[in-house]
């Protein structure tokens, strides 16, 4: 399964974390495939076109944005929102939090059908969550 990081997370978390479930698993970040500044639903097509992609965001503004929302239905994506205390985070923090969080977000990703969204909270309880 690969897993990608939007801009609002560290390229360093996503590249430690890549470290930690490699080979079965791979987490990229944004900047890894696109420009710092590509917007979220450039993105989202892109990556539909590509392979299956579950998306891990700390932008709570995407499940809000008309055209996101719709490029990301389209694109069939299953995207994990970080709840919003997860952006107040010191870095070490968001770190430490997202390695002992992230075994149950594979095995969330892994049993989802596609298009599904859910929102991670700071203590790492996983909720399933509705995107009109």
């Amino acid at each position: 399964m690969k897993f990608f990081f939007d801009n609002n997370l560290a390229a360093k978390i996503a590249r430690g974390l890549n470290g930690f479930v490699a080979p079965e698993h791979q987490v990229v970040h944004l900047k890894e495939l696109f420009a710092a500044n590509t917007d979220d639903s450039v993105w989202m097509t892109e990556l539909s076109r590509q392979e299956e992609w579950v998306i891990i965001t700390g932008d709570v503004r995407m499940g809000k944005n008309p055209l996101e929302i719709q490029a990301w239905k389209e694109a069939g994506h299953t995207i994990f929102f970080l709840k919003p205390g997860w952006m107040k985070l010191m870095f070490w923090d968001q770190a430490q939090k997202f390695v002992k969080c992230f075994p149950e977000i594979i095995k969330t990703a892994s049993k989802a059908s596609r298009p599904s969204s859910f929102v991670v909270s700071v203590n790492g309880k996983i909720e399933t969550c509705t995107i009109r």
